[in-house]
Order: structure tokens, then sequence, then C-alpha cells
């Protein structure tokens, strides 16, 4: 697979800029890099971004994450190695990532298993990984972005 664009728009400023900012919040929202690292895999396993899911295990694995976890994320209620608050996490990404399949959305239930394990803070900073993920997602599956040849 060959990227679709040549220059991916580096050459504007404004976007990746805000990029950036995007990141930024992100990380000041408290969450273990850890645990974004799995909610972007999540998603984007789903999303079928082959770019996004390698910069997620590149990810998780700079943060310190296991070989066992992350390859098990796509199986995450059952396998043994997540706790409650990550499992709290990944359901949301995958609820709001899947509303073309016809899946329901974030129910309350899932809405109130975040809120008892995360500060508002640290909700908006998870949503904000899911909706930025997606985002990166539709793009590199539009331009066919390869993966390992743009995140290390």
């Amino acid at each position: 697979m060959e990227n679709r664009l040549k220059s991916k728009n580096t050459n504007n400023a404004d976007v990746w800029t805000a990029v950036q900012h995007l990141h930024k919040a992100i990380g000041a929202g408290g969450i273990d890099p850890k645990l974004l690292a799995l909610v972007h895999l999540r998603a984007s396993q789903i999303n079928g971004c082959s770019a996004c899911v390698y910069a997620s295990v590149a990810g998780g694995k700079k943060a310190g994450d296991t070989d066992e976890r992350l390859h098990n994320v796509a199986a995450w209620r059952e396998a043994p190695f997540y706790t409650d608050a990550e499992r709290a996490a990944l359901a949301p990404a995958e609820a709001a990532t899947r509303p073309q399949d016809g899946a329901e959305g974030v129910t309350d239930e899932i809405w109130e298993e975040v809120n008892a394990h995360f500060t508002e803070e640290r909700i908006g900073a998870i949503n904000l990984e899911i909706a930025l993920t997606n985002f990166f997602n539709r793009i590199n599956r539009t331009i066919e972005e390869p993966a390992g040849q743009t995140w290390g």
C-alpha cells in the first residue's frame, strides 16, 4: 500500500498546530499513557486502520505496556490482563466507534461505569482520545497511510 497523499498536508501549519493542541489537552487530562494507547488501539482495530494500530502498539510499548495486554485488547472483556478502570475506558471506545454498525452508542450503563472510575477531567481526556483516534483512523483509511511508515 502506498499513501495517496505525497505531501500529507505538512505545509499546513495550522492543521498540525491544532492537532498538537488536542494531544496536549489529552495529555493534561491525567490518564496513564498506557491506557490512552489501549483506547487508541481498540478504536483503530475496529476501524481497520493499520497505521494507527501500529502506532498504538509502538506507543503502548514505549509507555511500558506488555505484549499480553497489547495483543489481547481486541478481546478485553474476556482477557484477564485489564483492570476494571481500563475496561471502563475501553467500553466507550468501542461504543463510540461503532455507530455505523447499528450499535447503541455509549449507553447510560457504560457512562455510569466510566464515572465510577474517572473524574470528569479524565473522562474528557478519554473522550477526546476516542474522537481524535476516530478522526485519524478515517483520514488514514482514506489516504491509505501504510503501517510502520509514519510513526516509530
